[in-house]
């Protein structure tokens, strides 16, 4: 059980400090606030790639657990239990999250604050549509994985990869956050989603879709040494 509870807290940090700093910082809607925001995701990662790598590999992702079973690094039979730790991980950090914000004492309301929920459209950020969406999270998630399977390779590996996979989700961040917010994380989407609520949910679909193909496509050229020494 040791690899899905560090999966658990891995995931339950990603989405606590990760949306935590859209929420709680109060600068998601200015230049310097998105840079923040983009580092807190990236480091949260690498922190954790350091802190719980040894012990499952620090997924906290489901696309990420799909394109390394894609890749054929892990079994099957271990796909569900990742993506069982890492949704309830999920959770947990929005909730801790939720709890946190409602403390404000001059008040806190998730339908009009949010909790860092992913979307699109008019309204959300940028107000890209849902081309441009599926487009982002599709391409950010496959350069991801990519990154991510290519610098924990038997060729690749090094004590930098939790590093290089830290700032790769900042690079990813800074460009397609005012297009959803950047999710590549079904699990980092689910969370703040079901507190939020109403669009958040109607939306969902799309991060939990398309950053698995995304990941899939990523998993399956190291699979078939296209992209493996």
């Amino acid at each position: 059980m040791n690899k899905y509870v560090a999966e658990f807290i891995g995931t339950a940090v990603l989405v606590l400090f990760g949306c935590g700093s859209a929420v709680l910082t109060g600068y998601g809607s200015a230049p310097i606030g998105m840079l923040a925001i983009a580092f807190a995701f990236g480091l949260a990662v690498t922190s954790m790639a350091y802190g719980i790598g040894h012990v499952s590999g620090c997924h906290i992702n489901p696309a990420v657990t799909i394109g390394v079973w894609a890749a054929g690094r892990i079994p099957t039979s271990e796909v569900p239990k990742y993506w069982i730790a890492q949704i309830l991980g999920g959770i947990a950090g929005a909730a801790i999250l939720f709890m946190i914000a409602s403390g404000k004492l001059a008040g806190f309301d998730v339908a009009t604050a949010g909790l860092g929920q992913n979307g699109w459209g008019e309204g959300y950020i940028g107000g890209y549509g849902l081309g441009a969406a599926i487009l982002a999270e599709l391409v950010g998630t496959f350069i991801f994985l990519v990154v991510i399977l290519g610098s924990t390779s038997k060729a690749g590996i090094t004590q930098a990869a939790g590093l290089a996979i830290g700032l790769s989700l900042v690079m990813i961040h800074i460009v397609f956050i005012p297009v959803t917010g950047v999710s590549v994380n079904p699990a980092r989407s689910i969370g703040p989603a079901l507190f939020a609520g109403g669009k958040a949910i109607s939306q969902l679909w799309l991060f939990i879709v398309v950053p698995l193909v995304g990941a899939y496509l990523a998993g399956l050229l190291f699979k078939l040494k296209v992209l493996e020494d």
